[in-house]
């Protein structure tokens, strides 16, 4: 250090004290870094060391959409902080506005009291009073505003979020109904439910999930229908979740206060349509919305709800019954038919009178359960290169699959034409399941009692689907049973599941919901329809 001044040697003492704490800084949320870089969570009244901490957080000054306006507005120095790529230039440029007519005398002692309670323009305004919070709110996409000489700061909703216009949901498509669907907005999903239901009691609960990510997510109910019990563990498992954060958004979300182990099965139903959602609040149930996913969490849910669609309900009663009918014949025969097939190949005296024709009229040169996996393998690959194809290009993919590569494996000898042709049929079936999980955890279960079946043939058969019934008898949707109505059996309940009944002929709520209403519609004594009372 020879011939360096005193002040030199400060200076870079004080520099490498500063890299050593910077590289060391090891903060798991906004609270812990503002504790680390300034030892308390206030807003400082001087302007050089909120800038000081704005640096070591935010990045102000290395990150080029963190912006801080620094003006003099009504004699007093402000600084107004936001991320350029979520502010609305509009809103700013109206408080910027209003703000430069100011002069020093119409400005109090206390400025920023000033500026909240008459002169900033705008109608979603806060005083914040610690640093923490200003920057999470900041980073949510709002602006604040720092006044020297004030200890808090105004915090204004200026966010303007890329969105895109609601679109059909392209997995739950109906022939006639509404064409809007569920983006990546939370904002605009709660107003597409509160166009549909106008009611009071309609309740949005906005909390933020993740330390790093600071999602929103929304818990959202009818206050006098819905199970408070529900609703108040819904709310504290959500309340309650110390991770760094849900990307993902609600399929992390479901496996961190749900599903959380191997199951295959789904528990929560997923849907992207406002009129579903609206339809399942009004039945008692709680929907959870996450922030940047185009899909809600309806919960509790059953496997039978899995299995139902809204195209039912925009047809009449009668083809509503047989769409529904056709559904869940298609999904049973996802599950089913190839092992029952295989076990009749393998055992040919099961075969009913008048079917002896079912079996492979010749021999292939790989044994059929090896053909049945590498099919169930070939149809996944195929799904998948589907998603990752170019639309224009999808059908030719589709063409080359089925055509080229189906027939000449069956030309070559190396896969029977039975196979080929019972594998397309659950392929349908598991396409027409309207809940996409669903789909693939049927595919799973199909998979484990063909294997089960070339192994041990009939008890291979019977005990798979025994385990089957037995595990999804064991698992809860949010305590309530995951095959209800068939266990525990509610035979009305049942029947309502079978058969699409009339809108005035459905006068209650499923009790599977344990609704605090449980009545939609009475009659009263000169045999008129009314709508139930709420509870008061």
């Amino acid at each position: 250090m020879a011939g360096k001044s005193p002040y030199e040697i400060r200076k870079e003492k004080e520099e490498k004290a500063y890299l050593e704490k910077k590289q060391d800084e090891m903060s798991d949320s906004v609270e812990e870094s503002v504790h680390y870089w300034q030892n308390n969570d206030d807003i400082s009244p001087r302007m050089n060391d909120n800038k000081y901490t704005l640096k070591q957080i935010m990045g102000l000054g290395e990150s080029f959409d963190v912006n801080l306006r620094e003006m003099v507005m009504g004699g007093k120095q402000i600084g107004l902080l936001m991320l350029t790529g979520f502010a609305k230039d509009e809103i700013l440029l109206e408080v910027l506005k209003r703000l430069t007519y100011l002069s020093p005398d119409q400005v109090s002692g206390h400025a920023l009291k000033s500026y909240f309670d008459c002169y900033v323009p705008h109608i979603q305004v806060e005083r914040v009073e610690k640093m923490s919070q200003v920057i999470s709110k900041v980073l949510m996409g709002m602006s604040a505003m720092f006044v020297e000489g004030d200890r808090s700061a105004l915090v204004m909703d200026t966010r303007n979020y890329p969105v895109r216009s609601p679109e059909e949901p392209s997995l739950e498509r109906v022939v006639r109904g509404s064409r809007d669907g569920f983006t990546e907005t939370l904002l605009t999903n709660v107003t597409l439910v509160r166009r549909r239901i106008r009611d009071p009691g309609l309740k949005f609960e906005l909390m933020q999930v993740g330390r790093r990510t600071q999602t929103d997510v929304c818990v959202v109910y009818i206050d006098d229908i819905v199970d408070k019990v529900q609703v108040d563990s819904v709310r504290e498992k959500i309340k309650r979740l110390d991770i760094e954060g849900i990307p993902a958004a609600d399929k992390q979300l479901e496996e961190a206060i749900i599903n959380k182990g191997w199951n295959p099965f789904p528990l929560v139903r997923y849907s992207e349509r406002p009129d579903v959602t609206a339809s399942h609040l009004l039945e008692g149930r709680v929907v959870v919305f996450v922030d940047t996913s185009p899909s809600v969490m309806i919960l509790p849910t059953t496997f039978f709800d899995l299995c139902e669609h809204a195209e039912e309900n925009r047809q009449t009663a009668f083809m509503g019954t047989y769409l529904r009918w056709v559904r869940f014949a298609g999904i049973l025969i996802s599950l089913f038919l190839l092992p029952l097939w295989l076990l009749m190949v393998i055992e040919p005296s099961l075969k009913p009178p008048g079917l002896e024709f079912i079996g492979p009229q010749q021999n292939a040169k790989l044994p059929l359960i090896l053909q049945f996996l590498l099919i169930e393998l070939g149809v996944d690959l195929l799904r998948m290169a589907a998603v990752h194809t170019p639309t224009p290009l999808a059908s030719a993919m589709g063409l080359i699959a089925a055509i080229l590569i189906g027939d000449i494996a069956v030309k070559t000898g190396y896969f029977v034409n039975e196979v080929v042709l019972y594998m397309a049929i659950a392929a349908i079936g598991m396409f027409a399941t309207p809940s996409y999980e669903l789909g693939l955890a049927n595919r799973l279960v199909r998979l484990v009692l063909l294997a089960a079946v070339a192994i041990f043939k009939v008890p291979g058969l019977v005990v798979g689907t025994t385990l089957l019934i037995l595990a999804l008898t064991l698992r809860r949707s949010y305590n309530s049973s995951y095959l209800w109505p068939f266990i525990p059996f509610n035979a009305k309940a049942f029947g309502n599941f079978l058969f699409r009944l009339p809108l005035l002929e459905s006068k209650k709520r499923p009790s599977f919901n344990k609704a605090r209403d449980n009545t939609k519609m009475s009659q009263d004594p000169d045999g008129e329809l009314r709508k139930s009372k709420k509870h008061k």
